[in-house]
Formats: structure tokens, C-alpha cells, sequence
């Protein structure tokens, strides 16, 4: 640090804006080597405090230079940067986030605060580097810390892999080589590696701080079940007491397997909300808050809900289903038992359920020839595609009606590839370019769904471990267990 004055403004910002008195684990060291210009990867469990690693340097930052210092953070999430950026505003911080969730008068108005010196803390998405108001706007500022949240998804080898996240390193030149601090809960040391190169540094440039992820409040339970009749009255014995002054959620793959679960438990008088990717925005929001507000204490959803989800008292996490990856597994189970005491997680595994996830698995990796024949379609006949929309698409594309999700994994990854920019509406693309090598090579493409498969694999090796649970996890995140 530059000197010891520092440590008594980072103690005063700590307890004077956030309201704590001590730090947590590493927080200060990490702290400490971000304001001296140090790189670090931060890896620690979702709810112990990885935004204030980057908050508080900011608040640094801008209390002692002119107001062209801000710290830019660079979010997947759209909905977790919103109650970051909430949060921060009602703390007194000159925070804002720039997303496709914004007017277009609303995201203008924001580049000009940017480029006159407003906001100490910016949240974005990768994608919005592609934007050359936005280049223009953040050039007008020095950027004294680039942070990467959600970190794991530069890596391919990660479980939420976002194209433009690869581009980190360009964005930093472009920046003027700001210092880089990127965070995630999850990480294996390949996706750690993986973090560091795609960021355009090298090992020893960087520094790890990994807090562990062992949570020994937590249970860590199995249960094999036959059917939906079992799962039922394992999810209603495992809610009945814990409901009673706390909170759970109940995460399901489908959402018509939610929704059957929702009317049965509804039938028995078991109150509760739901929560899913086709709800609209604000009925989302609403549902959220709600549970966030402690109105409803019982949540059934999908992978769907939970970014940002930072209560202290939900008491339990239950998968209907198995989980397609570890990661996703942790990160979920993560969200239970903040405050410390003593909390379960419990896995219901049919094996029939292993279907819908080997499903899931081909619905989520497309074939080069299915993303060409998505492209050409959009490309040739866009008239048509604006007219009539996405059900007009589906039939085109599809031979015969069929539950199939390709079609909407392939225009998301051509939107974050930037094949095509679906801004304007769910039914006009504009075609941006041509398709890229990742999305034309069959070989890639197969080896990821390879990858995804073992990943699964993992799931059903945990699910059939006779030993410790924590062990098991442990060592697939290559981590020491100590059972002492």
C-alpha cells in the first residue's frame, strides 16, 4: 500500500458505508494488493463478501484523484449487477450499470455521465465493448481497476461460457492496461489457468487468493427416489419445519415439472411462489422480493433464480433433480445457510432424470450444420423473420414440432458471439457478421458437448460416493480436505 494511512480509510470506508466492523478471511489483503496496482484472481464462496474486494478499492480510488477515476466491473448478470448497483445507491455511492435492460435514451444518458466524470463504480456486460458509444464514453475516464465477476465464464472449460468474456485482454489494452481483479465461487485449476491466459497475463503476474469452499454448516444429503410420488413427499417432510421462521428453495430443470410439483403442493395447502425463465421481467422481480422480503418463504424454480439471492436465512436448497455439473451444484447448494447455522442440502436423484439432462446437453450444444441452417435462415429470409416472429422460425427450422430447445440456445449464442444483435426484439435480428470458426467446426463443438457430458458423469460419481460429500467436492475443485 502506499502507506499506512490507507488501511485506516479502507477500515473507515468498510464501517462507515457497508456497515461492518471487521473484514472477512482475505478481504483486506486483497484489498490491499488491488490498490498498489497488484492482479488477482479471488476465489471464494458465494455470500462471503468478493464485491467488496473491488468496492472498496474504488471508493479508494476516487477519493483521492479527480473525478475521472472509475473502476469498471464487468458482470454476465444483468439482474445481479441491477441490486449490486441498488445496494451501492442506497449506501451513497455514485454507482451505475449500462445494460440492454436500459432505453436507448436511458443508456445515452448514462455514456454522457460516464464521459463527464460521474459514477466511481460502473457495472457492464462483456457485450458492451462491441459498442463504440460506449468505448467512447469510457475513454474519457482512467480506469484505475477493471474487475471480472463471475470470472469462470472467460473459460471455456467453465460452466457458463460467455464469448465475449475471451476478449478481456483487448478490452484492458483498450483501456490502457488497467490492474485486473476477477472473481468467482467456482473454479477448478484448469478454468483458474484458463481465467489468467484469457486475460492476457501470466501466472506470475497474478495472484490467487482462494478462500476454500468448505461450508461445514451445511448437510450435505442424497436421497434415491422412484418417481414423482416419492420426490413429493421427501420435498414436503424436508420443508415442513424449517418453513416455519425461515426459508428455502426447491430448483427443478423443467418448468412443467415445477409447475406439476406447484399445483400438488398447492393442493395440500403448502403456500409457496415460482419462479422461472418465462415469467416476465417485472413478475421476476416481484417474486424475488417477495422472497427476499420474507413474504413468501418457499420457492420452487429453476437455474434461473438465484444471482443475487444474499439471504442470510434460507434454510435449506433441494434439487428435484440431479444438477448438470458440479459447479452449477455448488453454486446452488451455496445459496443456504449465510448466517452460519445449521442447514441442509438435499439431492433427490431418479435415474429416469438423467434423461432430461442428457437432453438438456444436446439442446445446450448445437451441430455446426444446425447453428449454419439457424444462420441462413435468418440471413435469407428476414423479412419473413420480422413478420412472423419466433413461431414462424420454429416451423422452418424444425422438420416436425417437437420439445426441442435448440433453436433458442443457438440465437443466444449468436447474440453473444455477436453474429447478430436481438436488441431491437425477440423477432428482428440484424445479421452482424458471419458465423465464427467455434460455431462452424464440428470437432469443437463435439468436444464441448464431450466435456458437458463428463461434467454430468461427475454428478451421478457424487450422487453414488459412499464416503464424505465434502470430500468428493473438495477434490473435484482440486482443494485439500481436512475432515478434523
Amino acid at each position: 500500500m502506499r502507506d499506512g494511512g490507507d488501511r485506516v480509510q479502507i477500515q473507515r470506508i468498510l464501517e462507515q458505508v457497508f456497515g461492518y466492523a471487521t473484514f472477512r478471511g482475505q478481504q483486506e489483503a486483497i484489498i490491499r494488493d488491488v490498490l498498489v496496482g497488484k492482479h488477482a484472481l479471488v476465489i471464494m464462496p458465494t455470500g462471503m463478501g468478493k464485491s467488496l474486494c473491488f468496492q472498496i478499492p474504488a471508493l479508494v480510488h476516487r477519493g483521492e484523484s479527480d473525478r475521472r477515476t472509475i473502476t469498471l466491473v464487468v458482470s454476465p448478470l444483468i439482474a445481479l449487477m441491477k441490486d449490486q448497483v441498488e445496494t451501492l445507491v442506497s449506501k451513497g455511492v455514485d454507482a451505475a450499470f449500462i445494460n440492454s435492460s436500459l432505453t436507448r435514451d436511458e443508456r445515452e444518458s448514462r455514456y454522457k455521465a460516464v464521459a463527464g466524470g460521474e459514477y466511481a463504480l460502473l457495472y457492464v456486460t462483456p457485450e458492451r465493448f462491441r459498442k463504440p458509444e460506449f468505448l467512447q464514453a469510457i475513454n474519457q475516464r482512467t480506469v484505475a481497476l477493471l474487475a471480472i465477476d463471475e470470472a469462470h465464464c472467460i473459460s471455456e472449460w467453465g460452466h457458463d461460457f460467455r464469448p465475449d468474456y475471451t476478449r478481456i485482454g483487448q478490452f484492458r489494452q483498450l483501456l490502457g492496461n488497467p490492474p485486473i481483479i476477477a472473481l468467482t465461487a467456482t473454479a477448478t485449476p484448469e478454468v483458474q489457468q484458463d481465467i489468467i491466459r484469457q486475460a492476457g497475463l501470466a501466472s506470475e503476474e497474478v495472484k490467487l487468493f482462494h478462500e476454500g469452499i468448505n461450508r461445514p454448516n451445511l448437510k450435505l444429503d442424497v436421497e434415491h427416489v422412484w418417481g414423482a410420488d416419492e420426490k413429493l413427499a421427501l420435498i414436503r417432510h424436508a420443508i415442513r419445519d424449517d418453513l416455519q421462521t425461515d426459508s428455502g428453495i426447491v430448483y427443478f430443470t423443467l418448468i412443467k415439472d415445477l409447475v406439476a410439483f406447484s399445483d400438488r403442493l398447492a393442493g395440500e395447502g403448502i403456500g409457496h411462489v415460482c419462479y422461472h425463465g418465462d415469467l416476465e421481467r417485472r413478475k421476476r422481480r416481484q417474486i424475488q422480493n417477495a422472497f427476499m422480503q420474507g413474504d413468501s418463504s418457499l420457492v420452487l424454480a429453476t437455474n434461473a433464480f438465484g444471482m443475487g439471492i444474499d439471504k442470510p436465512n434460507i434454510r435449506f436448497v433441494i434439487h428435484a433433480e440431479v444438477p448438470g455439473s458440479m459447479e452449477a451444484y455448488y453454486q446452488e447448494i451455496g445459496r443456504t445457510g449465510r448466517d452460519g447455522l445449521p442447514s441442509r442440502c438435499l439431492l433427490l436423484y431418479d435415474e429416469h432424470d438423467l434423461v432430461t439432462q442428457m437432453k438438456f446437453l444436446e439442446w445446450s450444444n448445437p451441430s455446426a450444420e444446425f447453428y449454419d441452417r439457424v444462420y441462413d435462415l435468418l440471413a435469407r429470409k428476414s423479412e419473413e423473420v420480422a413478420a412472423f416472429g419466433m413461431e414462424w422460425i420454429e416451423k422452418q427450422i424444425y422438420a416436425k414440432s417437437s420439445f426441442d430447445f435448440r433453436l433458442e440456445t443457438a440465437l443466444a449464442i449468436l447474440d453473444r458471439y455477436g453474429v447478430i444483435d436481438r436488441d431491437a426484439s425477440e423477432s428482428e435480428f440484424e445479421i452482424l457478421t458471419e458465423l465464427p470458426p467455434k460455431l462452424t467446426d464440428q470437432n469443437q463443438l463435439a468436444a464441448k458437448l464431450q466435456r458437458d457430458r463428463q461434467k454430468l458423469y461427475t454428478m451421478v460419481q457424487y450422487v453414488k460416493h459412499a464416503g464424505d460429500r465434502n470430500a468428493f467436492i473438495h477434490g473435484y475443485f482440486g482443494l485439500p480436505y481436512a475432515t478434523g
